[in-house]
C-alpha cells in the first residue's frame, strides 16, 4: 500500500499541451489508493477534456466558479476545495499559471484554491526551454519555493516546439514517486524499525485440538497500519488470524505456537528501535502433545501444562537501545499489576486495557486504554475504535522517541 492511500489529492491542470499525461497521473493516484479532485483552468479544457478526468477521478470536474448555463447552480467553493485536500498539486504548471501564484493574481478557480489551500503544495512546471530558463520564471520556482511549495523538477527531452531541452514536465510516474518519497521523509517515524506481535497463539495438544484464547489480532495490525503509515518500517510477526494488511512497509511473519512466536521476536529484535507486543501469548502449552488424535473416552481427560518462554521478559532483559512497549490485559486490580508488569518486565510502556470495560478486550472493533510509562505516569483515554486507539498509542510512542 503506497503512504499515499487514503489521502485526498486535489489536482490543478493548467495549459499547457502536458495536460494531456495527467489523465494517466489521476489513474495513478487512484490506484495508490487516494481520492482524487480535478480542478481545471478554462484554458487547459482545450488539451483534455473535463469529462476524461471527471471518469478516471469518479468525481466532477470544476473550472469555473458557478455554471453560467444554470441559474439554480452552487458557486464551486474554492474554500471548501483547498481545505477538503491533504496535498495539492498543479501538474502542469505553466510559466503563466507561475507568475500568477508568485504575485498572488486571483483570476480563476484554480488560483483561487492554490491562494486557499492549507496543504502542502506541489508544482511541476511544464514549458518551452527558453521559458523555462527565462529570469522570471526562475524567480517564479524561487519565490514559490520560499513560500513553502514544492518543486519538482521538469527534465530534459524533445518539447513540444521540437527543440530538445529543460522544460518538458516529469511523467506521472516519476511525479507520484516525488510526491511518496517527500511525505516519507517527512514522516516521524522515518528510518524506524518497529516490531509488533498481534494475535493470539496456538499450542496443541494433538494435531486437531490446541490451546488457545479468543484474541483476533485486530489491535495490534492496527498498530501496524498506523505505524507504517507514519514511515516506520514494520515487522508484523502474527499468531493464527484473519486480519489482512497490504502496506509496502510492513513485513509480515505468520507463527502459530508461542515458541514461533519467541523466536521471530529474538531474531529481529536486536535491529529495531521500537518494539510493541500486543499478542495474547498463551502462558502455558501441554507438555506432551500427542502425535495421534486424542480419542473421546468416557473418563476425564488430564493434560500435564507447562509455562511458555515470556517472550516480553526475555526483551526486557536483553533491551539495548530499544523502547519495549506492553500490554496489559486485566480483569481486577489492573493498575497496580500493570504497574508490576513494568518493573517485572523492564518496559517504557504499558498498554493497559481492562475485560470489565464495556466495548473492551478480545475481538471488538474497540478499546480502551491506559498507557503507564516506567516513571508510572499514567494518560487515560476514552473508549475508542481501535484505528483510532492504535494512533494514541504511536503518538505516546513517538513523544517517547523524539523526548
Amino acid at each position: 500500500m503506497s503512504v499515499l492511500s487514503g489521502k485526498k489529492v486535489l489536482l490543478g491542470i493548467t495549459a499547457g499541451i502536458a495536460a494531456y499525461k495527467t489523465a494517466n497521473l489521476v489513474r495513478l493516484f487512484i490506484k495508490s489508493g487516494a481520492e482524487v479532485k480535478v480542478v481545471m483552468t478554462p484554458a487547459s479544457k482545450d488539451f483534455i477534456t473535463p469529462l476524461t478526468l471527471s471518469t478516471l477521478s469518479k468525481n466532477p470536474v470544476h473550472s469555473t466558479f458557478y455554471d453560467s448555463e444554470d441559474e439554480n447552480e452552487l458557486w464551486n467553493n474554492h474554500v471548501e476545495l483547498g481545505l477538503w485536500a491533504d496535498l495539492m498539486i498543479i501538474a502542469p504548471a505553466t510559466a503563466n499559471t507561475l507568475s500568477k501564484m508568485t504575485n498572488g493574481t486571483c483570476d480563476n478557480l484554480l488560483l483561487a484554491t492554490y491562494l486557499s489551500a492549507k496543504c502542502p503544495v506541489y508544482f511541476a512546471p511544464a514549458m518551452d526551454l527558453d521559458m523555462y530558463k527565462h529570469p522570471s520564471t526562475k524567480t517564479s520556482f524561487e519565490r514559490l519555493q520560499s513560500f513553502g511549495n514544492i518543486m519538482i523538477p521538469s527534465t530534459s527531452g524533445e518539447l513540444a516546439s521540437g527543440l530538445v531541452g529543460e522544460g518538458r514536465m516529469a511523467e506521472p510516474e516519476d511525479i507520484i514517486g516525488f510526491i511518496e518519497k517527500d511525505i516519507v521523509s517527512k514522516l516521524p517515524l522515518r528510518g524506524k524499525k518497529v516490531l509488533i506481535t498481534a494475535g493470539p497463539t496456538y499450542e496443541a495438544i494433538d494435531p486437531v485440538r490446541f490451546i488457545g484464547n479468543h484474541s483476533s489480532g485486530k489491535m495490534g495490525f492496527e498498530i501496524a497500519k498506523t505505524a507504517a503509515n507514519l514511515g516506520g518500517e514494520v515487522i508484523l510477526v502474527s499468531g493464527p488470524s484473519h486480519q489482512t494488511v497490504t502496506h509496502s512497509f510492513v513485513h509480515r511473519i505468520d507463527v502459530k505456537s508461542a515458541k514461533e512466536m519467541y523466536d521471530a521476536c529474538h531474531k529481529y529484535y536486536k535491529d529495531v528501535d521500537v518494539a510493541i507486543l500486543s499478542a495474547a501469548v498463551a502462558d502455558y502449552r501441554p507438555k506432551n502433545v500427542a502425535t495421534q488424535k486424542i480419542k473421546k473416552k468416557e473418563a476425564a481427560l488430564n493434560i500435564a501444562l507447562e509455562p511458555t518462554q515470556d517472550i516480553l521478559k526475555s526483551l526486557g532483559e536483553t533491551k539495548n537501545k530499544q523502547l519495549l512497549v506492553g500490554f496489559a490485559l486485566e480483569t481486577d486490580n489492573e493498575e497496580e499489576n500493570a504497574k508490576s508488569k513494568i518493573e517485572r518486565k523492564n518496559l517504557d510502556l504499558i498498554v493497559l486495557n481492562s475485560l470489565r470495560d464495556k466495548g473492551a478486550g478480545f475481538a471488538t472493533d474497540t478499546n480502551k486504554i491506559t498507557i503507564i510509562d516506567a516513571d508510572f505516569n499514567k494518560k487515560e483515554f476514552p473508549l475508542k475504535s481501535k484505528k483510532e486507539v492504535s494512533k494514541d498509542i504511536i503518538n505516546e510512542i513517538i513523544q517517547k522517541l523524539h523526548g
